[in-house]
């Protein structure tokens, strides 16, 4: 019986091949480029401060953020193609779900995925947990996780609570 917690184990780094190697960093490059290209493809003139089409996409109402968001799984399955443990997975799914539902608030949405940057957050998780320096989850990734789920329940419910209250001033105006 191995006494060690679970996420410090130590999975057995596969052994590739010179092409296996290239494939992966094919698909690592891929996930960079899609991240730049949603994240940070443009540079606003005069500033330091870089765009891409999540924020341009976010100002079309509505469906933008959706759109954005959707070209941004594609760093998901590639992820999974690279097999990267799930609860980085579960990160990156929360990374991308925090910048939708910030991202639906008109002007305050494009402002965040202009600070947050969810897809070149995920290109750089990918990136780290596909390497040959690490394929594991640390102890730090889960409190994330856990801290971010936490955190999005607590939005969603308050949101849903302000809903609930904003109906129910209506209904006795």
């Amino acid at each position: 019986m191995n006494d060690e917690p679970e996420y410090s184990r130590h999975r057995p780094e596969p052994v590739l091949d010179d092409e296996q190697e290239r494939q992966r960093e094919a698909l690592r490059d891929s996930a960079d480029s899609i991240a730049r290209l949603l994240d940070s493809v443009v540079q606003i003139p005069g500033t330091s401060i870089r765009v891409g089409l999540d924020a341009l996409l976010g100002l079309i109402p509505g469906l933008g953020d959706w759109i954005a968001n959707l070209i941004g799984t594609t760093i998901l399955f590639l992820a999974v193609k690279l097999e990267v443990p799930k609860i980085v997975i579960v990160r990156m799914a929360v990374n991308l779900g925090i910048n939708t539902l910030i991202g639906t608030i008109p002007g305050l949405g494009d402002v965040f995925s202009i600070w947050f940057r969810s897809n070149l957050k995920n290109a750089r998780l990918l990136r780290r947990y596909t390497s040959k320096q690490t394929t594991r989850a640390t102890p730090g990734d889960w409190l994330f996780v856990i801290g971010l789920l936490v955190g999005t329940f607590g939005i969603a419910i308050g949101t849903f609570a302000l809903i609930l209250w904003g109906f129910k001033a209506l209904w006795n105006s």
